[in-house]
């Protein structure tokens, strides 16, 4: 539920605290005035794209914190590692120059995880879902979504996920005797190439190595030979004078103890000089330069490099490369079989999609019976007494006779009027009657959405008399299990309502601003007396307002009895 929303500097807004209670919250006002700004903010708030013209002009950032009591988000925290607390409170910061900054409970987060995260707090309905609801594309998710078929929808894609899966693997392998040898002889060009390579795991970095080394021969034996004769080859050599060092030395310590630590590290010096010297002379037998054998190197590796660059890979990526060449070449040779085989499993997936389909579509048509009783009775009750609603389940035009959703074709049709065929909703319903389609299917799938919140931006455009009451009686009804907000013009929707602010605009300073106001009940009458009459409020008109919260009153008395 969301408890409270902060709005500063956001288009025509400077500064707006809102606190929502349980029930129905109205919001009415001007034209203009700024009501759908609220929307926009709550929109923004839980990730929606913005736009940077939505900051205040003449301030350098917009800022939207919104408050939610839910215990519909727990995954979500787990899954972005937020730890959850007694509230939700979200907030979206956006500059003047585009750029915003998400915080959820403190915790900077995308708008991405933003977006994530309002979809399951708050669900946003306006007039835009008039046309998803003549979106027959959408029809079928409207259906499935209030029988609850995930469980034999899960079944059925999973049959087909292995039909589509079977069949790619046929048309990857049928092919005509033409391309079937143009790629054999491909395969077999490549596989003895890189057979005949004898490429080993690392060999080109080793051979690289000694190539610089071969390359650099003269310089390097000359260096090894300098570094042997300083320490042990010449007369004066560092292996000899630390010899002496240490004789002296322990002659030394046979006179004074304080001299012994230092003789023996003198002799640890000596033994490590003979050591290096040692490896320098064994490293030096090792070296032998061959003409021949660097040209050897010299081709193995220009080799090396061609192969690295035809098949742009190392000479591991290119050992796997001939391991698929020879699976390939295999399954071209046995294809004939294989494809038999495929063959055979097709029939066996095609029948359990046919199987899973049907099931579906059982399951499809139950659903849609109840969904057509269901929303003919909330039809009636938002005054379309001769109104039919029914669900046309059509098989789809495919050869397989199925696709990625099923079997079947779903599509929403309506009867607006007593002696009128059923017939699609976009060419039947008027605007206020796609009004109340609207409201009767989301009263409906309400009952299995567990998202608490609902928030109506002039869903009842085209209403007015009778049918605007009972508009007005539904949103109570449905506020009895959720919390729900309505922009309207209407009085009648306003009259029924548990909590009434109204959005002002005035001018100061040569500069506009909104203000939201909590209206008390005089408050709530003048201006449902304004909705009735305009500029024009009479103690007639206060009157007939009083007399239509009366009535609202003794609805909600009468409800709960």
């Amino acid at each position: 539920m969301l408890t409270e929303l902060h709005i500063e500097n956001i288009a025509v807004i400077e500064k707006a605290d809102m606190e929502f209670r349980p029930g129905l919250t109205v919001l009415t006002g001007e034209t203009g005035a700024g009501k759908s700004i609220i929307i926009d903010a709550l929109s923004a708030v839980l990730g929606s794209r913005t736009s940077r013209d939505i900051v205040r002009s003449g301030t350098e950032k917009g800022t939207v914190s919104a408050v939610f009591e839910s215990d519909c988000a727990e995954e979500w925290f787990k899954k972005n590692e937020i730890e959850l607390e007694d509230e939700i409170i979200i907030q979206r910061r956006i500059s003047a120059d585009g750029k915003s900054s998400c915080r959820v409970c403190g915790n900077p987060v995308s708008v991405a995880q933003l977006r994530e995260l309002g979809t399951l707090l708050l669900d946003i309905h306006g007039q835009n879902d008039g046309r998803l609801l003549m979106d027959e594309s959408r029809h079928r998710e409207y259906l499935d979504s209030f029988g609850e078929l995930s469980e034999p929808l899960c079944a059925y894609k999973s049959a087909y996920s292995a039909y589509v899966s079977c069949k790619r693997e046929i048309e990857r392998l049928s092919m005509d005797e033409i391309e079937k040898a143009r790629m054999a002889d491909s395969l077999k060009y490549q596989i003895e190439e890189l057979k005949n390579a004898n490429l080993k795991i690392g060999e080109e970095d080793e051979l690289s190595a000694k190539r610089d080394i071969l390359r650099n021969y003269e310089k390097l034996t000359e260096a090894i030979d300098g570094a042997y004769n300083a320490l042990y080859g010449a007369d004066s050599s560092a292996a000899a004078l630390t010899d002496e060092a240490a004789m002296l030395m322990n002659k030394a310590a046979f006179i004074t103890d304080e001299l012994r630590e230092t003789a023996g590290i003198i002799e640890n010096a000596s033994a490590l000089i003979y050591d290096a010297s040692e490896r320098i002379r064994d490293f030096r037998d090792s070296l032998e330069f061959s003409p021949e054998e660097y040209d050897n190197i010299e081709s193995r590796l220009a080799l090396l490099k061609k192969l690295r660059r035809k098949y742009n890979a190392d000479e591991e990526g290119m050992l796997a490369h001939l391991d698929g060449c020879r699976k390939k070449l295999s399954e071209l040779e046995y294809a004939d079989d294989m494809l038999e085989k495929l063959e055979k499993q097709l029939e066996k997936h095609t029948e359990n999609c046919r199987r899973a389909a049907a099931e579906l579509t059982k399951c499809r048509k139950a659903a849609a019976k109840e969904l057509e009783a269901r929303i003919t009775s909330e039809l009636r009750d938002l005054s379309m007494p001769s109104a039919r609603f029914a669900v046309a389940i059509e098989p789809i035009e495919s050869k397989a006779g199925f696709g990625a959703n099923g079997a079947d074709e779903v599509r929403f049709l309506i009867s607006a009027n007593a002696g009128m065929e059923l017939g699609r909703i976009s060419k039947i319903a008027s605007g206020g009657e796609l009004s109340r389609i609207m409201l009767a299917m989301k009263t409906v799938f309400s009952k299995s959405d567990p998202i608490d919140t609902m928030v109506f931006d002039e869903i009842d455009t085209g209403v007015s008399g009778i049918a605007a009451q009972r508009v007005g009686e539904k949103m109570s009804d449905l506020s009895c299990g959720k919390q729900v907000l309505c922009i309207t013009h209407l009085p009648q929707i306003a009259a029924i309502a548990d909590s009434h602010a109204l959005i002002s605009k005035s001018e100061r300073g040569g500069r506009t601003y909104t203000e939201v106001t909590e209206l008390d009940r005089q408050g709530r009458r003048k201006e449902l007396a304004r909705l009735y009459g305009g500029d024009v409020v009479t103690d007639t008109t206060l009157a007939g307002a009083e007399e239509q919260l009366a009535a609202a009153d003794k609805y909600k008395l009468t409800r709960q009895a």
